[in-house]
């Protein structure tokens, strides 16, 4: 069957055809633009991704290096503040030193049978020194006399105090 098809409908279907392939080949370059915007933006996606992700890292790496030097910190602290009480303590001994050191300006020698035993700081050191060696603890005198009035010799002694300025020899 043969069908007559009027000059004026097919010029109408020819435009309407080449309308509709404009229309396509429009709407083609607009889908490829969309396609190409898309892999564009899953691209930007990723890389912000892998981005994010090394920031995270570096952020917890931060985070765990600022808790090791807090510790630290808190050691330092610790450990100035125990410098300054020792510095503290230094002083203290220093000053009580340097008042010994300014006071003392005689020593007590300690003789057993007129022989050099100790040497010591105080008259009551010395005292102490001789007791624990079985001194009585009484009866001390800074210098026995014979029945006639002349010194006990030291040798008859057994145990005598004797003070010394610093400096002199026995």
């Amino acid at each position: 069957m043969i069908r007559i098809v009027r000059t004026r409908a097919l010029n109408a279907l020819r435009t309407s055809l080449t309308e509709a392939q404009t229309t396509a080949s429009v709407a083609r370059e607009e889908a490829e633009q969309h396609q190409w915007a898309s892999e564009l933006a899953n691209d930007s996606a990723i890389r912000a991704e892998t981005a994010l992700e090394k920031l995270q890292t570096a952020a917890l790496q931060r985070a765990v290096d600022v808790a090791h030097l807090e510790g630290e910190l808190e050691t330092l602290r610790a450990q100035s503040l125990l410098d300054t009480e020792d510095r503290q303590a230094l002083r203290t001994l220093l000053r009580v030193a340097r008042k010994q050191a300014a006071r003392t300006d005689r020593v007590y020698v300690l003789l057993h049978f007129g022989e050099v035993h100790s040497v010591h700081a105080t008259w009551d050191a010395a005292e102490i020194a001789a007791e624990a060696e079985g001194a009585p603890r009484t009866g001390w005198t800074s210098l026995a006399t014979l029945d006639d009035g002349t010194p006990t010799p030291a040798s008859g002694v057994s145990w005598r105090i004797r003070q010394l300025p610093l400096g002199d020899a026995l």
